[in-house]
């Protein structure tokens, strides 16, 4: 696993990095370019992308934080029923942007116009999915890309 660094210095400030996913529900509904859209809209970039499909192994060692939780089990076998994109976003504080973005994880509690408000349609299928730290991201991002494969342009 190659670790890297989240946060970039830059000329002009600091670049953080987050990974985010389009969900096999989101995947579903073709909303791979709205959710990508709205990142692009409140300035973020897109570094790496890509469509894959993930087995139950590998979405119980990304998601293993959440081992011991009621939802653990459910989760996984969802996150592997269908292909999802992953994608490194990057910008000024990304991963406050991007859970803004995306709303609350419950989508009765997402405020209005989020990813998740317009899209999910319950807490376990709601569309996407974004680190909640830069230790989470510095854990997440090498977990689907190689340093090669993130797109530097600073």
């Amino acid at each position: 696993m190659i670790t890297e660094k989240v946060v970039l210095n830059i000329c002009v400030g600091e670049v953080e990095r987050t990974l985010s996913i389009v969900k096999p529900d989101g995947v579903k509904k073709n909303l791979i370019g709205e959710v990508i859209r709205r990142f692009e809209q409140k300035g973020l970039r897109i570094a790496a992308l890509k469509m894959l499909r993930i087995s139950r192994d590998e979405a119980r060692g990304f998601y293993i934080v959440h081992k011991e939780r009621p939802f653990y089990e459910s989760l996984t076998s969802f996150m592997s029923e269908g292909p999802i994109v992953v994608m490194v976003v990057e910008g000024e504080d990304a991963i406050a942007k991007v859970r803004e973005i995306m709303g609350a994880t419950n989508p009765k509690d997402a405020a209005p116009g989020t990813i998740r408000a317009d899209f999910a349609s319950d807490i376990e299928h709601n569309i996407v999915h974004g680190s909640d730290s830069p230790e989470s991201a510095s854990y997440e991002i090498p977990y689907f890309f190689s340093a090669i494969e993130i797109n530097y342009q600073y």
